[in-house]
């Protein structure tokens, strides 16, 4: 299924292709537990950014591998490039319409990421 996500005001918008039923994450790492991120990591050929790429800021702390893209004008942090998989994609499923039938959500624990890194790449490919 193709779902069209975007930031607040629209000036970032793409596609992204996932099933009806998805599996995602909460983590409480300390930028993900205050901007409400629910992640959905999906190979980079499943995601096509359609408008907005010149509206996009990017943002790096800690070892610098994640990219946070967000809307220099809303500031809303729709997908960004994960540490955890860096040829992948990390899609706000929040930011998705229409919402997936199905979310199943699975709590991280990001505040200890390097104990359980391994986690989030099993689940980028797929895994439950």
């Amino acid at each position: 299924m193709i779902y069209v996500g975007s930031c607040h005001c629209g000036a970032v918008s793409f596609e992204v292709e996932a099933g009806e039923r998805v599996m995602c994450q909460e983590r409480n790492c300390s930028i993900c537990k205050k901007c409400g991120y629910l992640h959905l990591i999906v190979p980079a050929s499943k995601f096509k950014l359609k408008s907005g790429e010149e509206k996009l800021s990017t943002y790096r702390f800690g070892t610098g591998t994640a990219e946070h893209r967000f809307c220099g004008i809303c500031g809303i942090k729709s997908f960004y490039i994960p540490r955890s998989n860096p040829d992948g994609i990390d899609v706000n499923v929040r930011c998705l319409e229409p919402q997936p039938q199905k979310i199943s959500v699975e709590p991280f624990d990001g505040q200890n990421w390097d104990q359980h890194a391994h986690e989030l790449v099993h689940l980028s490919k797929g895994g439950d």
